[in-house]
Formats: structure tokens, sequence, C-alpha cells
């Protein structure tokens, strides 16, 4: 296990020069390799990522002023581009298709003296819950070997927790940082929708994709974010809000006022010793003086269904561009009309997952439908975000498991796509509602797995997400794995 523990000590000994950023690199490399079986990085970086080293190493050494990271080293989710570097979204579709520029992320995180060292798997087009719809293999659970890692962002919760790199980025647009952060025992943050910018991120449903962050401490997360969020001339969503200091105030103790829903917390779906545990979790907030108080919400069977219904329609729009004319896979099969050409390249460089969200999502757009099934989706929306909001006027935070079950065995529910997608039905709400929302890791369940809880703010409030989950994983000394 790296001996720093967060940025800020790896900061100490930097500057100190008990420590280089070449020795960290060298560090990282070394632990890839060794762990190479867990498929978490599609490419490492090897080659640049040791020349920024050092010449962040000469920096130093010459006393120049270094930017917020220095030296950190950062994987990246295989759907955000990189200028110059293969970007395939985990798709056959896009397999051998070089960037021809950056993500504003990623040139936020350069300009701040990170260090990319790869780019890491995920499910095909960030669809799917486990890592294993990735066209390129799984990706393993780096605590048991047999299990999934929650997905989209599988590989970057596995780089995390398998300390392969000190932070790392995805993407989440139903609780694809959220979920695979609980399964793996991390960190894992979704900030307000237009928070940080989608420009350069690969889409799949973009009202509700959004850039996340993994980490195994606040202060990471928080220092990750502060350098990327803000607005971005290139990305028209993106918030023109000031970003806050989210590390100001992260170490002030005080009390907060929560709600947890009753309806999620007494669904049939979750785990009965996971229950146990957020009951004994409430209770001992309780007795530090915060106010846990249970709130009805009648939607929480309607908002998978919503979801669905409304990211594969959005994900059949998104997806047509890749048809194998412009660039990606294109069928090796000659002499076809158009319309065979792009059945079968398209056919070809998809897997059976994209190409189920894709017919779905063509099906509730076409005529006939779109009233009974899109239209509906969008009033549940609506619904689903009054709600919250109201709650979250009153309350500090909203406190919910992250997900039902912890982290299951692979190939347990590939046959089976609606226990598949009714997985998701804590993480999806602060997605159709579009705010914050951080799984910070709580307890480890009988089967040695860990397992953590939700918290979800109004929106652009960062800083007070972060504030209270720090405070939340103070309380609990959690260790993460």
């Amino acid at each position: 296990m790296s001996e720093f523990s967060s940025i800020i000590t790896f900061h100490k000994a930097l500057y100190a020069g008990s420590t280089s950023c070449t020795e960290r690199v060298r560090y990282y490399l070394d632990r890839i390799a060794q762990l190479k079986h867990l498929n978490a990085f599609l490419e490492v970086y090897e080659k640049e990522a040791l020349e920024k080293a050092r010449e962040l190493d000469t920096r130093i050494k010459n006393g120049e002023k270094l930017g917020a990271l220095a030296g950190v080293v950062v994987g990246i989710k295989d759907v955000i581009c990189y200028k110059g570097h293969n970007v395939s979204a985990a798709s056959h579709i896009l397999e051998g298709f070089t960037s021809l520029f950056s993500a504003t992320a990623v040139e936020r995180l350069l300009a701040a003296d990170a260090i990319i060292i790869g780019n890491l798997n995920c499910d095909e087009f960030a669809m799917g819950s486990t890592n294993e719809n990735s066209a390129f293999g799984p990706t393993l659970n780096a605590l048991d070997n047999t299990r999934v890692p929650g997905g989209s962002s599988g590989g970057s919760a596995v780089a995390v927790q398998a300390d392969l790199c000190q932070v790392s980025l995805g993407s989440d647009t139903g609780g694809s940082v959220r979920q695979p952060a609980d399964f793996c025992g991390i960190v894992g943050l979704k900030p307000t929708y237009g928070r940080i910018s989608r420009y350069g991120l690969i889409a799949y449903a973009s009202s509700f994709d959004q850039i996340g962050i993994f980490g195994k401490d606040i202060a990471d997360v928080a220092s990750v974010l502060q350098v990327i969020a803000g607005p971005d001339e290139f990305d028209s969503t993106a918030s023109q809000k000031e970003v806050p200091d989210y590390k100001e105030n992260l170490e002030n103790n005080k009390s907060f006022k929560f709600a947890y829903l009753r309806d999620a917390q007494y669904h049939d779906g979750l785990d009965a010793e996971m229950k146990d545990g957020y009951i004994d979790f409430f209770e001992s907030l309780q007795s530090l003086g915060h106010t846990v108080s249970g709130k009805s919400f009648e939607y929480l069977d309607h908002v998978v269904p919503a979801y669905y219904v409304l990211t594969t329609a959005e994900a059949s729009s998104n997806l047509s561009r890749f048809d194998g004319v412009k660039y990606g896979h294109r069928t090796p099969e000659k002499n076809l009309d158009l319309t065979e050409f792009y059945k079968k390249s398209r056919s070809e460089g998809f897997g059976k997952e994209v190409k189920r969200r894709i017919l779905l999502g063509t099906f509730v757009l076409s005529a006939g439908y779109y009233d009974a099934y899109y239209t509906k989706a969008q009033q549940v929306r609506r619904l689903v975000t009054d709600k919250l909001n109201d709650i979250l006027e009153e309350y500090d935070a909203i406190l919910m498991p992250t997900v039902p079950s912890t982290a299951f065995k692979l190939g347990e529910k590939t046959d089976d796509p609606i226990a598949m997608y009714l997985a998701d039905i804590y993480t999806v709400l602060a997605n159709l509602a579009g705010v914050p929302a951080i799984s910070v890791p709580l307890y480890r369940h009988s089967n040695g797995m860990p397992y953590g809880v939700q918290i979800i703010t109004k929106k652009f409030s960062e800083a007070n997400l972060l504030h209270i989950a720090h405070q939340v994983m103070a309380k609990e000394q959690v260790t993460v794995v």
C-alpha cells in the first residue's frame, strides 16, 4: 500500500525532498504491472508519465512554483478524450481511434501539473453496472477477483482501490461512479450536472452524463474537483457559477439535519444485513447531535423505468454518429448498399448491451410510442426532481444506500438485464434531478465486501456535501480498502 494516504501528505514529502515525482510514477507503474490481471488499464502511458515526472522534479529543484496537483498520478476512464491518445469507449467500434483533442477536465489536470498514467477499462459506452460489457474483457474487484467491481467506471474504481494511481476520473450517468466506489470500498463523487464540463466526454445520455472523481480521501476528491470544475466556453451546459474553495472548513465539526428515505431504507430489494447497518449508522449520527428523520418518497419504484426510457432514447440519438463512414469500425464486406453497410458496421462494432439500449431507445422515440413512454418518463423526471428538491429545502442532506447489495459474482446477473437495471434504484435519483451525490465507505459485510452510504445535497452545494462526507468518514474512522 502506498505510504502516502493523501495528496497533502505526498506534497509535504515531495517538497521536503523525501520523495520525488519519478519515484511515485515508478511505484504506480510497478503496481500496475504486478496487478495486470485485474484488467483495470486499457493502456498505460509509461514513457510520457516518466518524462512528465522528471520534468516536474527538475522544476522543483529549480525552485519553480508548481500547480495544485503537482505530481499527482491520475487515471482517466476510456470515455474521456486525451489528445494524441487512443479513446475507444471500451468498444470495438472505436478501437484504434486516436483523439484529436483533450477534454476540458484533462486540460485542467495537465495545467495543474497532474500526471496522467493511462486510460481505464469500463463498460462499453458507459453502459453497464459491472464492467463486464467491455469489448476488452471485464475488470476484476481487487478485494475478491471472483466479484465485479461495479460499473460502468469499474476500471477507474479498481485503479484507486488497488493503489494503481492516486485518484481517477470516471463518468456517472445513473450511478457509474458511486456504485463502483461502493463495491470497491472507496470514495466516489458525482457533482451537480454542469459543475464539470462535459467537453471531451463521449456521450451516453447527454442530459445525465457527468464526469466524476474517485479517491480514498475526501480532501483528495475536493482538490481534484477544485481544479476541473467551472465554466467552459466549449460546453454550453457547463455552469457559469463561481467555484468555491472545496477544501475550506472540511475539518470543522457541526451538526446537520439529515433525512433518509423510508421507501429506500425499507425497500424489499435491500440486503437485510446492510439494512441493519444503516439503522445503526443513523442512530450513531443522532447520538452525536445530528438530526435524522425519515421522509416518504412515493416515486422510488418509478425512477428506474423513467431513467432507462430517457437514457436509452438519448443514447439512440448520440450513438447514431458511429456508422463506419467517418471513423471507427467499418465492415470488411464489399459490394453492400448503404443501408446494409450501416447495419453490418454497427452490428459488428457494438456489443450486446449497447445494441439492446439503442433498440430500446429507438422504440420509445418511435411514432405511436413517444407520448406513451418518452413524454411520461419526462413527467416522472419532473415529479422526482421537485420532490427531491422539496426535501433538500428542509434538510441539509439525504442519506440513503448507494446500492441494494455488496459486489456480486462475475456472471451472476449477465443473463438478467432487468435485475441488473434494478440495481440502480438508489443512484439514478441524483442523475434524474441533476443534484450532487457522493458514496463513502462505512462498513464490511459478513461476506467480506465493503458497503457505504450515499449522501445527496442541493444543486451546486458540493462544498457542503464534501464537508458532510468528511465528517461521516471521520466519525466512523473509515479505513478505505
